[in-house]
């Protein structure tokens, strides 16, 4: 092949580079509003400057408690569906390889050697002769030339899909991370509820056992004491249920981290556990636009539009190229000798003229590139709830701990005072029995509140988009 010819083909592969069918990509507007709303007296509230970085906020900088980071760091080690989120990567990274590789022509050399023989019968010369011919060549085979951008698109929708399989990754470490905290959070709590049935137990079976004593001597009926008994029951029944909760809640960590938890790094009762560092936001909507889930949506959407230019290209021609250089040389010694050299250069063109299947493949791509949209938006707007609960739970929950709080106290003094107008013989023991009841119902109530309060700073942290990494 001669210099003018190379010089034509570099030229035709670099025009044809910058060449696409695809419609130019422009991010919709986000279907949410443009804030972010919560209470502007809200003692959490930040400024816009700080709200911008708790996104790239480091799980190893929000939670605080050392156990808990110890079991993270496990699970992201360990976890079967991060670790096959990672495979997918790697997967979709490789088809990106695969279909980029198609802009490139593939070259390969080939050697070829051998002899033939033909006898004087049936040559016009009546004389037997032996052809020997060796051949070496670079060659180029059915490269096509990507005028239209069909390859290109592809290659484009191609690195679309691996982006958005990473952004899934991500999606799944944050959903990993959280879930975790929320496991290990509510172990702490169902563990902290199980010492409050404990000790509720321990306190009802006195009462029974002094009020056993009074009633064989005749001091209570037997009423009192059946009503004392319920009370007993209540607790031993609560204890086996807690203790079952507990159990669950291990095995469902133990599940999350990918192999059995070291007792050590396991939670004793919610109250010794390190809280997460608080956050918020009050800021733009746009905020979620870099949350995985919708960075993945966007891709693609984008590899969607991409299609569409893959899509129209089928409708013009393609070009392929087959070429190939080389020596050939009817002795294996002389075939690198000067004159020698061979060269083949044959290009292929077709044109589409009739086939109805191309239209459909058009209207397919279109139709996905609209799905694409649809779940793009909807993601956002999913989204935008996520954060609008845990927001709605933000403001209100410390009012509601106040509260619980209060009734708590309250309560505690009219189990006191109850007991004691008992005692003075003043009121009737179900007196005591109800205070202990709405006592017991309501220090179980102020640990749910804990438990919600810190499960929702888990979950505002996710659905910010924080813990990526």
């Amino acid at each position: 092949m001669n210099k003018n010819a190379l010089n034509f083909l570099v030229g035709i592969v670099m025009v044809a580079a910058g060449c696409t069918l695809a419609p130019q990509y422009s991010r919709p507007a986000a279907p949410v509003p443009d804030k972010l709303k919560v209470q502007a007296d809200h003692p959490e509230s930040r400024t816009a400057e700080q709200e911008s970085q708790i996104p790239g906020m480091k799980w190893r900088e929000f939670f605080i408690d050392e156990n808990l980071k110890q079991l993270i760091e496990i699970s992201l080690n360990n976890n079967r569906d991060l670790r096959l989120a990672a495979l997918n990567v790697e997967r979709a990274r490789g088809l990106y390889g695969i279909q980029r590789a198609e802009l490139a022509p593939s070259i390969n050399a080939e050697g070829l050697g051998g002899k033939q023989h033909e006898g004087a019968a049936i040559r016009e010369d009546g004389k037997s002769v032996t052809i020997e011919e060796y051949r070496a060549n670079l060659r180029i085979t059915s490269w096509e030339i990507d005028f239209f951008g069909r390859i290109r698109s592809l290659k484009d929708q191609a690195l679309e899909e691996y982006l958005a399989t990473e952004e899934a990754r991500n999606s799944a470490q944050i959903a990993l991370i959280a879930s975790v905290a929320q496991a290990y959070l509510s172990l702490s709590a169902d563990r902290e509820t199980l010492k409050i049935a404990n000790s509720t137990l321990e306190t009802q079976q006195a009462a029974y056992d002094l009020m056993q004593q009074r009633y064989r001597v005749g001091v209570v009926n037997e009423l009192d004491l059946r009503r004392v008994q319920t009370q007993v029951d209540t607790a031993r029944g609560d204890i086996a249920r807690y203790k079952q909760r507990v159990a669950i809640d291990e095995n469902a960590l133990n599940l999350l981290l990918g192999s059995p938890a070291q007792s050590s790094l396991l939670p004793n009762d919610l109250t010794n556990v390190v809280l997460p560092n608080n956050i918020f936001t009050n800021t733009s909507s746009e905020v979620l636009l870099s949350r995985p889930d919708i960075l993945s949506a966007e891709h693609r959407l984008k590899g969607a539009y991409a299609n569409i230019g893959a899509a129209r290209a089928v409708f013009f021609p393609r070009i392929s190229l087959t070429t190939a250089i080389g020596t050939a040389s009817s002795d294996l010694s002389g075939l690198f000798e000067s004159g020698s050299g061979t060269w083949g250069f044959t290009p292929q063109f077709s044109m589409p003229i009739f086939d109805a299947r191309t239209w459909s493949a058009l209207t397919v791509s279109k139709t996905d590139q609209q799905i694409a949209l649809t779940q793009y938006e909807k993601t956002i707007q999913t989204a935008f709830k996520e954060v609008a609960d845990s927001l709605a739970v933000l403001v209100t929950v410390d009012d509601q701990l106040a509260a619980q709080k209060s009734l708590f106290n309250a309560l505690s003094d009219t189990y006191r005072l109850s007991n004691e107008r008992y005692i003075k013989g003043v009121d009737s023991y179900l007196s005591v029995l109800d205070a202990q009841q709405t006592l017991y119902a309501a220090e179980q109530g102020l640990v749910a509140l804990r438990l919600a309060k810190l499960v929702n700073q888990v979950q505002l942290y996710a659905v910010l988009g924080g813990g990526a990494e």
